[in-house]
């Protein structure tokens, strides 16, 4: 088990690096998006091609987090079914819908991913846009938001197989949204 939570460790670190470095790309898009904003109000001239870039850019930075927000436990699931079980039936749900609803559907998109993104390169793919970006940048976004979502969800499975054994600490107890937080200065008051 431990080559393969050193393996984990990798990915983990990996996903931190890229999805801390993406959250400039939102900055980077804001400030595309004003800059065009500006130029259009003001010269009135706009083009596609800036506008395009705006939305590589906010396309990147989700799909690049995508993973991130995998590993930080931070995915939408249903908190209200998923709090009233205790946190070893949670690992099984989590590792559940690792193995037969993440990895089969991100698996999925990478097979029907690598053609679609060699087809638009090779054939020079361009935005039907009047002075619009290459397509196939946006796709290979995609291709690569996907395998580092693929990779994740294999550190995640590796991880709760640990925590199932006992080979590793939970890293991420789970805490309910809604629960009622406790003040530590405020002493407990009992009847």
């Amino acid at each position: 088990m431990k080559p393969l939570l050193g393996f984990s460790r990798l990915i983990d670190a990996i996903t931190e690096r890229i999805g801390k470095a993406v959250s400039w790309l939102i900055l980077v898009a804001v400030l595309v998006s004003a800059g065009n904003a500006v130029i259009r109000k003001t010269f009135n001239v706009s083009s596609n091609a800036w506008l395009e870039a705006q939305w590589y850019l906010f396309g990147a930075a989700f799909m690049f987090a995508a993973a991130y927000t995998l590993s930080q436990n931070e995915h939408i699931r249903i908190d209200v079914v998923y709090g009233m079980f205790s946190r070893r039936v949670q690992h099984w749900i989590d590792l559940f819908g690792h193995i037969f609803f993440l990895m089969p559907f991100v698996l999925l998109m990478l097979y029907y991913l690598v053609p679609y993104v060699r087809m638009s390169y090779v054939s020079g793919e361009v935005s039907s846009s009047a002075g619009g970006l290459i397509i196939w940048p946006a796709k290979a976004i995609l291709l690569i938001g996907f395998i580092l979502l693929a990779l994740q969800g294999v550190s995640e499975i590796i991880k709760k197989i640990a925590i199932m054994t006992g080979n590793m600490d939970d890293p991420t107890p789970y805490v309910p949204t809604h629960a009622p937080l406790e003040d530590p200065v405020a002493p407990e008051v009992r009847p």
